[in-house]
């Protein structure tokens, strides 16, 4: 399956944006807003979508060409390892303010799973899209 998000730019009528995606991305971090919380490290899982134009990448079959899903995934990594937040919320929009900003990405995608939050659920967590076409 195929996914493309068709944007509005007034200078080229219709600009299709593929989607360069990176899910199941597990990692232990701070996360929580109880004080048991504030001294573990509780496993989230993370999966990205990112709108990138890959036309030039799929043409020349060069990594310089694409966004190195490894570098957001090391850069995420890094970055929510490192975290100490209360809300899934919060590491939801810095996540995607990384990616907006250093990756230089038109709209992205987060989604935060903290799995065993509530009991009796099986996921808990955070979808959030920001950039261009974000509701």
């Amino acid at each position: 399956m195929t996914f493309a998000i068709v944007r509005w730019s007034r200078a080229s009528a219709y600009e299709i944006m593929d989607i360069i995606y990176l899910h199941g991305l597990k990692v232990e971090c701070v996360i929580g807003v109880w004080e048991w919380e504030r001294r573990i490290k509780q496993r989230v899982t993370i999966d990205l979508d990112m709108a990138a134009d890959i036309r030039r990448a799929a043409a020349s079959d060069a990594l310089e060409d694409t966004l190195s899903y490894k570098d957001v995934a090391k850069r995420v990594l890094a970055f929510v390892g490192e975290s100490r937040f209360k809300l899934v919320e919060t590491l939801a929009e810095e996540v995607a303010r990384i990616l907006v900003e250093e990756f230089a990405l038109a709209w992205c995608r987060v989604k935060i799973n903290k799995a065993g939050a509530v009991r009796g659920a099986r996921d808990v967590g955070v979808i959030i899209e920001r950039g261009a076409g974000s509701r």
